[in-house]
Formats: structure tokens, C-alpha cells, sequence
């Protein structure tokens, strides 16, 4: 009994140790099983997306598209403030920025792929995704295989017309030239929302494609531009 006692203790001991580590050596960032980081994960699970709109607004208040990412990194989420209901959800992180809080709000639409980043105005709680204007994408998940493509005919002949064969190219374009649509896409389409989004390829050709998320995939039935018009007889 008392062996027992003893090795209970030292087990203890090393936990306590362990979570020392972990919440302030590595700042919770391995705790996924911690509400805040289950939903700052599930955002890093998704396209982040600025619309253009705010730009302005952004830059003004000295935050860039890489302190953007770090609100997602070492922010903490205010669940008190966040609308946790409702479609999409918009959770509000805040973050010290040059020795000030700063406030941001991202949602969460359900069975999208897009993240929106807001600057904070009116009610969160009637905070809704953009309809209008464009997006910036400034940041997407780590999955291997991030986009995929339908193995029809049409598809195949598209991407030789386009010299986008491989889905990694299209994950490069999309990382340096990759915009949302918001006017064109639907969240409300059945049976998955769409997002239409743009970008260009090695030649600076403006390609544009109606999207879903499939399986943590961005699905790519069909790009949509007249050098492939020749394509359409399949």
C-alpha cells in the first residue's frame, strides 16, 4: 500500500509538472481539448478570409495580415462576448497589439470552408457573413491535399487548357492571387454551400471556379472562363 501511495504521488507530481509546461511554456497551444483552442483550431481549419472592405479599417488600426493569424495563435477567445449559436457562429478574440487590447471577430459558417475576419461593429450577435465585395484569403489549413478535383472529362480538359494539372499548383495560385466572391456565392445552397472564388495562373489568366468544402477538401467540379469553351462537348 504504502509503494502504492508513493508511486501515486511521484505520478502526481510529474503531471503537475506537465501541465506547468503546457500552459505556460507552450501557452496552451497543446491543449486542444480546451474550448478556447477547439475553436481557434477550428477556425485554422478553414480559409481566413479579410474582405476587402476593411482593408482600410485594418491598416488603420496597425494590424497586419500576420497579426490577423496570431490572434488565432495566442489570442484568447471571449466566449461571454461571442455569438455560440446561430449560423454562422462569430466568436471574438481578443490580443495585446503595441500594448493595447484589440479586438477581432471571426465566424464560423456551418459546412463552409471560409473563415471571415471582422473588425468589431455594432452587435456580434447580428454580425452575418459578407454578401458583397470581395475577399482576401490570408491564410489556409494544413492539409495535405488541400484542393480537389473531379476526375471528369470537362475538368481534365479545363486544367491542360489552363496548365493547372497538378492541385498543389492551384493551392500555390490560390495562397498568392486567391480572392472570395461574396456576392456570387451561396451559404444557403443545397445539398452544400458554395463559394466563388478567384484567382490566376503562371500566365496572369483570371480563372474563376464554384467551390464547396468536401471532407476538409476544397472540391473543384469546373473552372469558369471562355479559353475553355472547347471544353464544353464533354
Amino acid at each position: 500500500m504504502k509503494n502504492f501511495l508513493r508511486r501515486l504521488k511521484f505520478y502526481g507530481l510529474g503531471f503537475g509538472i506537465g501541465l506547468v509546461f503546457v500552459f505556460f511554456f507552450f501557452q496552451n497551444r497543446g491543449c486542444t481539448w480546451l474550448p478556447s483552442n477547439r475553436v481557434k483550431n477550428t477556425i485554422l481549419g478553414r480559409v481566413v478570409v479579410v474582405n476587402e472592405s476593411e482593408n482600410a479599417t485594418f491598416k488603420k488600426n496597425g494590424i497586419t495580415t500576420d497579426e490577423i493569424v496570431e490572434f488565432l495563435n495566442d489570442g484568447d477567445v471571449e466566449f461571454g462576448k461571442s455569438k455560440k449559436q446561430g449560423n454562422p457562429q462569430v466568436y471574438s478574440i481578443t490580443k495585446d497589439v503595441n500594448g493595447k487590447e484589440v479586438e477581432l471577430w471571426f465566424t464560423i459558417p456551418a459546412d463552409g470552408y471560409i473563415s471571415e475576419v471582422k473588425w468589431p461593429s455594432g452587435s456580434i450577435f447580428k454580425a452575418k457573413d459578407s454578401d458583397k465585395g470581395m475577399g482576401r484569403m490570408i491564410h489556409f489549413p494544413n492539409v495535405e491535399s488541400l484542393v480537389y478535383l473531379d476526375s471528369n472529362k470537362r475538368l481534365t480538359c479545363q486544367q491542360e487548357r489552363l496548365g493547372l494539372i497538378a492541385p498543389k499548383e492551384i493551392v500555390n495560385r490560390l495562397k498568392k492571387t486567391g480572392k472570395v466572391d461574396f456576392s456570387r456565392s451561396n451559404l444557403k445552397a443545397q445539398p452544400y454551400p458554395k463559394q466563388y472564388i478567384l484567382f490566376t495562373n503562371k500566365k496572369g489568366v483570371s480563372i474563376e471556379t464554384e467551390t464547396h468544402w468536401y471532407q476538409e477538401h476544397i472540391q473543384i467540379s469546373e473552372f469558369i472562363l471562355k479559353d475553355t469553351v472547347d471544353c464544353n462537348a464533354y
